[in-house]
């Protein structure tokens, strides 16, 4: 049965299950209460950053917080739809579940870059911890992808099949 993991798909599934509860609690944070949520810890540095450097009114800003969360669900969704894929064997075989994989790493890799960005320009340090951190883990697991071989099917052959011919019409 643990055969057919492969190691870009164990170490997958590790961040799924990290990611997705965490930004899905940032961005209920974002949601429920804009400005509040923007302002808490896993996204101070981009709240820092933009009351610093941009001028922006209230509004905007709490659009801008709401666009932080839907740019978080949205690596979220292709993560869970990488652990609803890799439940499957079937793809799970053929290898089927990384591309969702590869655009969670994606987006979440210029989400926590761009954080990572804000935490060192505004000057908070246990933010660019946390968004280093993320986006290490993240880079470790695409540079895993990409060294790692694709994935080939497993075909069973049986010696009858190979013997003689299956035609449609045989009586």
């Amino acid at each position: 049965m643990l055969t057919n993991w492969r190691i870009s798909s164990f170490s997958g599934a590790l961040l799924a299950c990290y990611f997705i509860p965490t930004w899905i609690d940032a961005a209920y944070r974002i949601v429920v209460l804009p400005i509040h949520g923007f302002y808490e810890r896993p996204n101070i540095a981009v709240a820092l950053f933009v009351s610093d450097h941009l001028q922006l009114t209230g509004a905007t800003t709490v659009r801008l917080a709401w666009l932080l969360a839907l740019s978080k669900l949205t690596a979220v969704a292709f993560f869970a739809a990488f652990l609803f894929l890799l439940i499957r064997a079937s793809s799970r075989n053929s290898g089927a579940a990384g591309e969702a994989l590869a655009t969670a790493l994606a987006i979440g890799s210029v989400i926590s870059f761009t954080s990572m960005m804000m935490a060192s320009s505004v000057g908070e340090t246990a933010a660019l911890k946390l968004h280093a951190t993320e986006l290490l883990m993240l880079l470790g697991t695409a540079i895993v992808m990409l060294f790692e071989r694709p994935a080939t099917p497993q075909v069973a052959h049986d010696a009858s099949s190979l013997q003689e011919p299956q035609l449609l019409n045989n009586r």
